[in-house]
């Protein structure tokens, strides 16, 4: 797996871990931390996929490449949904408005 996907990916599930054990007085800088990593996760993956030769057309396409399923494998289930849409919308060659971004 690309280098800088992978440290993104694992401050990312640091992060994740961290706000499922969020206490009250915590959760909302925790959820805030995760999300902000998780964005940063999905413009390595961005970068990444903007330097590939040949790019994959499809959502599914993008999943069989060998370090979008890896990544994939060690997503919690809980974000899967989340981390398809937004490599759906790189597959495309759209960006995300900030205001667009999961609340």
């Amino acid at each position: 797996m690309d280098a800088t996907i992978e440290k993104a990916l694992h401050t990312m599930l640091e992060n994740w871990e961290r706000m499922k054990r969020s206490h009250e007085d915590d959760a909302e800088d925790d959820a805030n931390t995760f999300e902000a990593s998780f964005y940063q996760l999905m413009e390595r993956i961005r970068e990444w996929f903007g330097q590939l030769e040949a790019k994959p057309a499809t959502l599914d396409d993008a999943l069989l490449l060998p370090d979008m399923a890896q990544l994939e494998e060690q997503l919690p289930v809980e974000i899967l949904l989340n981390f398809e849409t937004e490599l759906e919308l790189i597959v495309e060659g759209e960006t995300r408005i900030e205001d667009e971004k999961y609340d």
